[in-house]
């Protein structure tokens, strides 16, 4: 019986890899994708391509790393169907942003330098990349990746040849990457969902306009020491100074509070219980309240102002209004967590604490790949190699949760597998 059940995951697996990396124009090509997958998911501490082809009885160490190192299949196309498949399969209620580190020792892997680590807790040499994932509350999975390149490495001619870094890349900021992989989705006719993201994200006005100017909904962490006016604050405009002087224009004349003291001035009684999920502990809930707030920052006003003058050669000072989510636990002095969201105004509080919670599936799936998949077990240095190795783990990964959800018939194939299809030779 144990054997009739590996027979029937062997067979799934063919078709998902025949659906998957349909892209992939060489036959031998696709059967390697097939072993690396199934290397990837065997039990095993280290997924090197060294310690996978040891495992594996068709493993060929030579051929693995040729294929991933070597090789010139493009993974874009692969990452699209993954993208697509697993869309229509979960469903995803949020597409949550988020960013993940790989210590690295030397100075040689691509895109390697000293910079704030995740997986360290501190800054230390390593790799960032940038991740798109779709999400629900009981399932989700990477959708798009984005290495970040930092600045050191723009004008180091010597190490981006040594690891094969197209010339068209260069230091981008991670938040600029998540808006490029959103872009790329959304291209790819991706149903656009609600954005949530960390405070590195959240508390860069700049990323929440240009998510609003792509008419994208979001929630988004923010710091503690954001600053926002209350909703019903009124810009001033001062009186004129003499005869022949310029009309000032309107200005909030308050200094804008904190995001926490906007909480905290509700007060505790404000705050209502949320049961947001059931973990394995039993029911996640705490205290929230949400008001509407005018974010204050000038890269959020500067914009404004010049539009305005541009379009009609003045401008109100009003800024627009958001929500403001908070989170005060009873066991705690002042609120925890705050948020920003552009739902609409009638969104009721229990949804605004359920996108917030969402993000938490995230580290569900930075888990396995890491601890289960090996996301940061890749031991080459090519730029090709490390894109080729996240596409491969990210397939694994699209893989078993799909088993999880268990899939009773196969995918419709899509426009961007069919035509690529169409076009491959053996």
């Amino acid at each position: 019986m144990g054997q009739v059940k590996v027979n029937r995951v062997r067979a799934r697996l063919a078709f998902f890899v025949a659906d998957v990396f349909a892209s992939v124009p060489r036959k031998d090509q696709r059967d390697k994708s097939d072993c690396y997958l199934r290397g990837l998911m065997l039990d095993g501490r280290r997924k090197s391509v060294q310690a996978m082809a040891s495992r594996l009885p068709d493993g060929n160490e030579q051929n693995l790393q040729q294929f991933v190192n070597q090789s010139t299949w493009d993974p874009l196309p692969v990452r699209r169907r993954i993208a697509e498949r697993m869309s229509a399969r979960i469903s995803p209620e949020a597409w949550v942003v988020d960013d993940v580190s790989f210590p690295k020792d030397g100075r040689m892997p691509v895109a390697v330098a000293p910079q704030y680590c995740g997986a360290m807790g501190k800054r230390a040499n390593c790799q960032v990349a940038v991740s798109v994932h779709a999400c629900t509350a009981t399932a989700s999975c990477p959708l798009q990746w984005r290495l970040f390149l930092p600045k050191e490495w723009a004008d180091d001619a010597e190490r981006r040849a040594a690891c094969k870094v197209p010339a068209e890349i260069g230091h981008r900021e991670k938040w600029r990457l998540a808006l490029d992989i959103l872009d790329e989705l959304t291209g790819w006719g991706v149903p656009p969902r609600v954005v949530l993201a960390d405070a590195a994200y959240g508390a860069n006005a700049t990323f929440r306009g240009e998510l609003t100017e792509r008419g994208l909904n979001y929630v988004l962490s923010i710091r503690s020491d954001v600053t926002a006016h209350p909703f019903d604050a009124v810009p001033e405009a001062p009186a004129r100074k003499g005869i022949n002087g310029c009309w000032p224009q309107p200005r909030y004349r308050q200094a804008p509070p904190a995001v926490t003291a906007h909480a905290i001035n509700l007060g505790r009684s404000a705050f209502t219980e949320i049961t947001w999920r059931h973990g394995s502990h039993g029911p996640m809930r705490s205290h929230f309240a949400a008001m509407r707030v005018r974010p204050a920052s000038n890269s959020i006003t500067r914009p404004l102002r010049a539009q305005a003058s541009a379009e009609q050669g003045w401008w109100d000072g009003v800024l627009p209004d958001l929500w403001l989510l908070a989170e005060w636990p009873l066991n705690s002095e002042t609120p925890t967590e705050c948020w920003f969201s552009n739902l609409p105004v009638q969104t009721p509080l229990k949804d605004l604490v359920s996108c917030a919670k969402l993000r938490w599936r995230v580290e569900h799936d930075y888990r396995e790949l890491k601890h289960g998949l090996g996301l940061d077990h890749f031991e080459g240095r090519s730029w090709p190699g490390w894109h080729h190795h996240v596409t491969l783990v990210t397939a694994a990964h699209a893989f078993l949760t799909e088993q999880r959800l268990s899939p009773k018939a196969p995918m419709p194939a899509s426009p961007s597998t069919r035509s690529s299809s169409s076009s491959r030779t053996s």
